[in-house]
């Protein structure tokens, strides 16, 4: 096993990559790099636990012309919420909770929800909610929550407040409490919808847990992973590695949030969002992931069973996303994907359209980073940047080509 960043890349044609092939990922990173496309970013590829890619381009800091390096602490966003649906089943094999209790035995809030109404002009526009909503209903988004990116009244009250979104809104719990008071767009269970699903989750695991979302992600995940700079804050002192975000522009990029003012500055954070709060490094999602891809452990630390990480792993919907979804905004494509408890799942690389193995699973951030591990190939694939929105290139697919182009043994 490699030391995360520590032991230099083996041989690729060790691990059942074509060399040539595999250095196209260079050219392809440094060409949106050149054009203006991206500040820069990273990608890693690790096979059978072993690095068989690392590199970075372009900058960290387009302004001072700092480059991109591999130990920056990266707003990772959604990307958080296979961590909260690891914590959620992290306290499933304690038998503390189940996916089918409903979300009202943990949050009472959730008792009385009510349901907008077919074209609903205002929020008051409802009806009662006919089906109880539960935890598995907010791992998959199928809660009939919103989100601050979809579309309609909804979406726009989620934005107005910035629901899943404010890291200073006054603590996790307040802002679970105004997600309750707001009414469903959908019943549950009958449609997908991006969410704040992953939010709820988080505050169930302090409810269940007794401890704050910060204090389970650091001792009962990030600690024994090794995961030493990922958290919901930057320190001061390790501000020089936070790069700033930039905005996709017509023409270019802007900047969007300098490291100085951050909201993820040490001090100003007060609510742990399961659905988007993190930061962290290339090498410190690697490890989340390896142990993910090993079947719940590593090195010795054992986070989940592989029975356990199967049933997170697979798909949860009754088809694919684009039978089930509502018409809005997501990390993903609808067609031959469905959705289980830690993101994505690629049911029909056909009809999906991209280079995937059946069982490949993961997720991304608004951001522009994005992860999967696939089964497989017994393979771990992650892509940083810092880049919004993560539509604003096709990186996700193009990757997906050139990685398994470049993987011709076994």
């Amino acid at each position: 096993m490699s030391q995360f960043g520590s032991e230099p890349v083996r041989d690729p044609g060790d691990l059942g990559f074509d060399k040539p092939r595999l250095a196209r990922l260079k050219r392809w990173m440094q060409r949106y790099a050149d054009t203006g496309r991206w500040p820069g970013g990273a990608v890693l590829i690790a096979r059978h636990g072993e690095l068989a890619f690392f590199d970075c381009v372009g900058y960290a800091d387009v302004e001072a012309k700092r480059p991109w390096q591999r130990d920056l602490i990266a707003r990772i966003y959604s990307m958080t919420k296979p961590v909260t649906a690891v914590a959620l089943m992290m306290l499933y094999e304690e038998a503390r909770v189940h996916l089918d209790d409903p979300v009202e035995a943990y949050l009472p809030e959730f008792k009385y929800r009510q349901l907008l109404i077919p074209a609903a002009t205002s929020l008051d526009q409802t009806v009662p909610v006919k089906t109880k909503m539960t935890i598995r209903h907010l791992l998959t988004h199928t809660a009939g929550l919103s989100l601050f990116t979809n579309p309609g009244i909804l979406g726009e009250a989620y934005a107005k407040e910035k629901l899943g979104l404010a890291l200073a809104y006054g603590g996790l719990d307040k802002m679970v409490r105004r997600i309750a008071e707001l009414p469903l767009e959908w019943e549950p269970g009958t449609k997908w919808q991006y969410s704040t699903g992953l939010d709820v989750i988080g505050r169930i695991v302090e409810v269940v847990s007794g401890i704050t979302l910060d204090k389970y992600f650091a001792t009962r995940i990030f600690e024994p992973l090794g995961m030493t700079d990922t958290g919901f804050s930057v320190p001061g002192s390790e501000i020089s590695r936070f790069p700033p975000l930039y905005e996709a522009m017509a023409g270019g990029m802007a900047l969007h949030e300098a490291p100085e003012v951050s909201e993820w500055r040490q001090g100003k954070v007060d609510t742990f969002c399961g659905g988007g709060g993190l930061v962290g490094t290339i090498d410190d999602y690697w490890r989340f992931a390896e142990m993910l891809r090993a079947g719940g452990e590593l090195n010795g630390e054992r986070i989940l069973s592989p029975r356990t990480l199967r049933l997170a792993a697979c798909n949860h919907l009754p088809g694919d996303l684009a039978s089930v979804a509502a018409e809005v905004w997501s990390e993903t494509q609808f067609d031959g994907v469905g959705f289980g408890l830690l993101g994505s799942v690629v049911l029909d690389p056909a009809k999906a359209q991209i280079s995937a193995q059946v069982g490949d699973y993961g997720w991304g951030g608004a951001a522009g980073t994005f992860f999967w591990v696939s089964p497989v190939d017994d393979m771990v694939v992650i892509l940083f940047t810092q880049l919004l929105p993560s539509s604003a290139i096709p990186v996700r697919k193009e990757l997906r080509a050139l990685v398994y182009g470049a993987l011709t043994g076994a």
